[in-house]
């Protein structure tokens, strides 16, 4: 069984356990494609079997979160699963609006303490659970939108955000407060979109069976964004290099008629890239 299975976690339960279940249903190794907090809900798309080889030619996925951000109010972990500390203004719609364009494009970003990164050999959050201080250095991230959709409550506001990976929410919702010159942390986490995979697709976990499970279960070849070649020179499939007029890129190769894995053109050549099946 290869492919991927889009599973709209609940908030509540890790990634984890959700790649574990699917790994009970199926009998087959799996992995997810973008960690979710637990805090967090939405999109977790799960690869099957050799689709968990495709991993990093989906690095560049955006990704569309809606999350609503108090301000006025922080935790250690910027997110309502620590203590909250009090203090600190309520911004107006009109001054956070104003803002906003400065985390558009590139920027440079802190990723929080509580977060997996590894440190000397430990995951970040296992030195900030221990109280013990803990530096991370920026890394560039990309924000393609930031929207602020409406007012949810008396110090809430719920924002729609386009990214791409390694985007912390937490630590947006951070650096937009302290632009804003008080305190601020994210209150809830949705993930509607991950690349091709969206919420409207996604799969209740709970409703998966392992007679159900290849109803839900996408082919591999149909969320790889890469053109289709067709090549019948058995040399290919031997571990040679074999002339190719396509332009250069990465493509879906198909052998006979049926996909086989990813083709690679460079300077009228093309090789395999990845066997999948």
């Amino acid at each position: 069984m290869t492919g991927f299975v889009n599973i709209d976690k609940r908030e509540g339960i890790s990634s984890t356990y959700a790649v574990n279940r699917l790994k009970r249903l199926t009998g087959t190794p799996c992995g997810h494609m973008g960690t979710l907090d637990p805090l967090a809900s939405g999109v977790l798309p799960i690869g099957v079997g050799n689709a968990t080889r495709l991993f990093a030619y989906f690095l560049q996925k955006e990704k569309t979160y809606l999350a609503r951000f108090r301000f006025g109010v922080t935790s250690k972990s910027f997110d309502r699963e620590s203590e909250l500390v009090f203090g600190g203004r309520v911004p107006s719609e009109g001054e956070i609006g104003e803002i906003l364009p400065r985390f558009l494009g590139e920027i440079d970003q802190v990723p929080p303490a509580f977060s997996a990164i590894s440190v000397g050999g430990k995951r970040s959050y296992e030195y900030a659970r221990q109280g013990r201080e803990v530096h991370l250095n920026a890394k560039r991230v990309r924000i393609s939108a930031f929207r602020l959709l409406e007012r949810t409550g008396a110090d809430e506001f719920l924002f729609e955000i386009v990214c791409g990976s390694g985007t912390y929410i937490r630590s947006l919702a951070r650096d937009v407060a302290e632009a804003l010159g008080t305190k601020g942390l994210m209150a809830s986490l949705r993930r509607t979109k991950s690349g091709v995979f969206t919420e409207e697709t996604a799969a209740d976990l709970d409703a998966l069976t392992p007679k159900n499970l290849k109803n839900y279960l996408i082919p591999t070849e149909e969320v790889l964004p890469f053109p289709v070649l067709g090549c019948d020179d058995e040399r290919l499939y031997h571990g040679l290099s074999v002339p190719c007029e396509r332009e250069d890129g990465l493509y879906k190769l198909y052998r006979g008629g049926a996909f086989y894995g990813l083709a690679k053109v460079e300077q009228g050549l093309v090789r395999t890239e990845k066997k999948l099946c």
